[in-house]
């Protein structure tokens, strides 16, 4: 009996808000929550650094981060795969 193993690595979609860093992006997620109190739906952001070990993840992209072991001192997420190019205004 041979299963496909699913990974328990944790994966988000997020959008580069900065490309700056060698091997590094800085990646904006945005998730909508309900308000504990009040029930209003509400958004929030958290920013996570990624390794992008060719730097290939330009701004503006969307992008898939997977969760890895620390790179650096705030990094601990590998950037996996291009979701969406960014549109060009």
């Amino acid at each position: 009996m041979t299963e496909a193993k699913t990974s328990l690595k944790r994966t988000l979609i997020g959008k580069v808000v900065s490309d700056k860093r060698a091997k590094t992006v800085t990646v904006l997620i945005e998730r909508r929550v309900k308000h504990e109190l009040y029930g209003k739906i509400v958004g929030k952001s958290s920013k996570y650094h990624a390794h992008d070990e060719k730097n290939e993840f330009k701004m503006g992209d969307m992008i898939e981060i997977t969760e890895s072991r620390p790179i650096s001192k705030t990094k601990n997420w590998v950037a996996t795969r291009l979701v969406e190019k960014a549109s060009l205004v």
